[in-house]
């Protein structure tokens, strides 16, 4: 089964989306010496881009935490800035 879903969000402090998305990578247990990038360079990265910083705070396991039943088996997350999608109008 596939669940859809769009959100649409209004940010009034991004810096304070940037620091919760930089203070989340730092605890991630992530071994720097395995990634391509260095922790700093991920930190500046969230702090330039803030759909990226947004959808890396959005956790699916949330959704569907108290359902019974169900098991979460993947997801694919983004946000993007401007106006939606067409194929994501129903509704709203």
């Amino acid at each position: 089964m596939q669940v859809y879903c769009r959100v649409e969000v209004s940010i009034e402090d991004p810096a304070a989306v940037a620091e919760l998305a930089v203070r989340r990578l730092r605890e991630a247990e992530i071994d720097w010496a395995d990634e391509p990038g260095t922790l700093e360079q991920g930190e500046q990265e969230l702090r330039a881009d803030l759909p990226q910083a947004l959808a890396g705070l959005v956790d699916p396991l949330v959704m569907f935490r108290d359902v019974p039943g169900v098991d979460l088996r993947g997801a694919r997350l983004w946000a993007e800035g401007g106006s939606p999608d067409p194929r994501f109008q129903p509704g709203f």
